[in-house]
């Protein structure tokens, strides 16, 4: 039997004994192991690696709250059987789910889930197949993450939705002695029409705020004119000393064609 306590991972509790005929059975089995030694020692005699662990059952229950291993361990031939469990980390590629945005947008999200076993008992006796069932809530769970976001957030805070898909598939796991060590959110599709509608909305953006910084620089330009003007009027000579700055820069460009300015009082006096 097992029990789980609130807030704690659930672990398999094993029976205080196994009773008068599992003690004979039992009994039996040393019995049978002893008369045929040293045949029998190979089949008593189990080998787990570094990263496995070793969960026993005698006769159905399982003998003891730690698992066994790594190393050697013993086992009766006729009353007990054992699981190995492999410790090292897991990932799987969470495939692509049609979602349903919080904004009635539809994209497609795939990710990756890395996870490891941390009590290999809750793992065998609390589940019959931890893998698969994590698989398939990796997948429910994206769906109810992402389904409670907006596409902005969506595109904008994947680090935030992997962490809370994390701690969601950590607290549903536990129970199976299951750790979560990282989601991550890999891709997200969007349909072809929704591309070119945020491609056009991003270029009429970028056009808007152009045409604002020239509006801009057109308004700065003509303040300096006016300034400048204000300054030439009440200086004529200043403006004979701008032309010939303008016809030092023309004839710095080593050009074949020079415009002389011709100041207006002259061109007056020859119309009268």
């Amino acid at each position: 039997s097992f029990t789980a306590q609130p807030g704690a991972q659930a672990r398999v509790r094993p029976e205080p004994g196994l009773g008068c005929f599992g003690w004979l059975l039992v009994l039996i089995s040393l019995l049978f192991v002893t008369a045929t030694l040293p045949l029998t020692i190979f089949m008593c005699v189990k080998i787990v690696k570094e990263y496995e662990r070793a969960v026993i059952f005698r006769l159905g229950r399982i003998t003891d709250r730690k698992p066994k291993g790594p190393g050697l361990f013993f086992v009766l031939p006729c009353t007990d059987t054992f699981v190995k469990v492999d410790l090292r980390t897991v990932s799987f590629d969470i495939p692509p789910q049609e979602i349903l945005t919080r904004d009635s947008v539809t994209v497609s999200v795939d990710g990756v889930v890395y996870f490891c076993i941390q009590c290999p008992i809750s793992s065998v006796a609390n589940v019959s197949n931890a893998h698969s069932s994590t698989r398939l809530l990796a997948q429910t769970t994206l769906r109810n993450v992402l389904g409670t976001k907006n596409l902005a957030e969506l595109l904008s805070d994947r680090e935030g939705i992997s962490h809370s898909m994390q701690e969601s598939l950590d607290v549903a796991t536990n129970p199976w002695g299951i750790k979560v060590e990282r989601v991550e959110i890999k891709d997200v599709k969007l349909p072809q029409q929704l591309q070119r509608a945020m491609a056009a909305e991003a270029e009429a953006s970028r056009e808007a705020r152009a045409k604002i910084i020239s509006a801009e620089g057109e308004m700065n330009a003509s303040r300096a004119l006016k300034e400048a003007s204000l300054i030439i009027s009440e200086s004529p000579s200043a403006l004979q000393l701008r032309y010939l700055q303008t016809l030092h820069t023309i004839a710095a460009e080593k050009n074949s064609t020079i415009i002389f300015p011709m100041p207006m009082d002259i061109l007056q006096n020859f119309m009268k």
